[in-house]
């Protein structure tokens, strides 16, 4: 009987709150990198299935990718991504924990505004921190998030063999856009 009143309790005293707070999130976000050089092939993937929760009443959010959802237009380079770069057997995912400072829901319109994002990117087992400005708008009931960053692969100790180091940028660059829904 105790037991069930506690769960009673904590659910009167707490799901208001829950229930309250404007979360908005996707399974279909979108992130694209190009760590390409002139004159040689491009490096370039997109994953289409990022997932994204955001908090409209504090302006937190996470990210998750699974580095496998990177698709490549040459096969055999997603194969060597996942292989010997990303080693996505041993670290399958990229997470992006952070917050829009400032974020007001009201502020938001149509008209996209910046805010500033600052966070960590935890990627092959490395954590970084991330600042940088999100583009941020509403259409209906849906807060889009854009924008994008780069990043060095030597600072998630990836290594470029230095047979295609020259073929690959030292530093990749990283554009996002979320759709959210409520």
């Amino acid at each position: 009987m105790i037991k069930r009143s506690f769960l009673v309790f904590f659910m009167a005293a707490f799901v208001p709150f829950v229930c309250k707070a404007q979360k908005f999130a996707t399974k279909k976000g979108n992130i694209k990198f190009e760590a390409s050089v002139p004159s040689f092939e491009e490096v370039a993937a997109e994953n289409k299935t990022v997932s994204t929760i955001f908090n409209a009443d504090n302006g937190e959010m996470a990210v998750l990718a699974l580095m496998k959802g990177f698709r490549f237009k040459v096969a055999l380079m997603e194969e060597h991504f996942n292989e010997s770069y990303a080693e996505t057997a041993k670290y399958p995912k990229a997470v992006f924990k952070g917050s829009l400072e400032n974020f007001r829901q009201a502020d938001v319109t149509e008209k996209p505004k910046q805010f500033k994002i600052t966070g960590e990117l935890t990627l092959h087992g490395k954590a970084k921190k991330i600042t940088d400005t999100a583009m941020v708008s509403k259409s209906g009931n849906t807060i889009i998030i854009t924008g994008d960053f780069r990043v060095k692969p030597a600072d998630f100790d990836i290594e470029v063999p230095s047979v295609v180091s020259k073929k690959v940028a030292d530093e990749v660059q990283v554009a996002y856009s979320f759709s959210l829904d409520k």
